[in-house]
């Protein structure tokens, strides 16, 4: 008699109620309370202008920040109940940040700027060194592994910080406004490459206000004044 395996947890984000409010003076709600389930494989547009709320739903999503109400799951593991340590843990298993600014350093190598996410996570040089490559050629920069990043156009540089995302195999990629500085070219090769990573089962949330941007994902919510809406195709 085999076994079955445990089945994969449904939704793998699910937010539930989930509300930030900052204090103050004047409190302000950033983030009204928002229900939002994504599922492995989801490839899914956060859409908004700018203070709408769409930063805060990523750094709550990302365990960068907590909720001031609600129930927030990741993979099944209520975040509400951990410590700092074991969401820091969390946060390093599961998620990929890539952002609008490139954040890389420009004297060293691309590898070594893709190596950099892993440095704290217990993967030995050898193995951070592999991993490291073996995401770069997946984005397309096989050929540039040890020129500095400070040679390469913005849409390379930006495939460098998609690369160290990744190379840590995270179970998401939550990128924000990630063709911000970028030119319609560029930005056009970035949106097909979150393309194949999503079609090779990476799950994806994008933070945008580019109509563009959200109309290659596969779901689309906009948000308005910290107010979450559902959208249709």
């Amino acid at each position: 008699m085999t076994s079955t395996p445990p089945s994969e947890p449904s939704p793998l984000l699910d937010l539930d109620g989930v509300a930030r409010t900052y204090g103050g003076a004047v409190p302000v709600e950033a983030l009204r309370p928002t229900t939002l389930h994504v599922e492995t494989g989801d490839y899914i547009g956060v859409m908004g202008p700018s203070g709408s709320g769409k930063s805060t739903m990523l750094n709550l999503l990302g365990l960068l920040d907590t909720p001031t109400q609600g129930d927030y799951r990741v993979a099944g593991v209520d975040v509400g109940t951990l410590s700092e340590v074991e969401r820091t843990a969390l946060r390093a298993y599961t998620f990929g940040f890539v952002f609008q600014s490139f954040h890389l350093l420009p004297t060293r190598s691309v590898t070594e700027n893709a190596e950099i996410g892993m440095l704290y996570t217990g993967i030995d040089a050898r193995d951070r060194r592999h991993r490291a490559r073996e995401a770069l050629t997946r984005v397309g920069l096989g050929h540039r592994l040890d020129v500095t990043a400070g040679t390469l156009s913005g849409g390379e540089r930006q495939r460098v910080a998609i690369a160290r995302a990744i190379a840590s195999r995270p179970r998401v990629l939550l990128c924000d406004e990630p063709t911000g500085n970028l030119d319609s070219v560029a930005s056009d090769g970035l949106l097909d490459l979150l393309d194949q990573l999503n079609r090779d089962g990476l799950t994806i949330v994008v933070i945008t206000h580019d109509p563009l941007v959200g109309s290659r994902t596969k779901r689309l919510v906009e948000i308005r004044d910290g107010r979450l809406t559902q959208l249709t195709r």
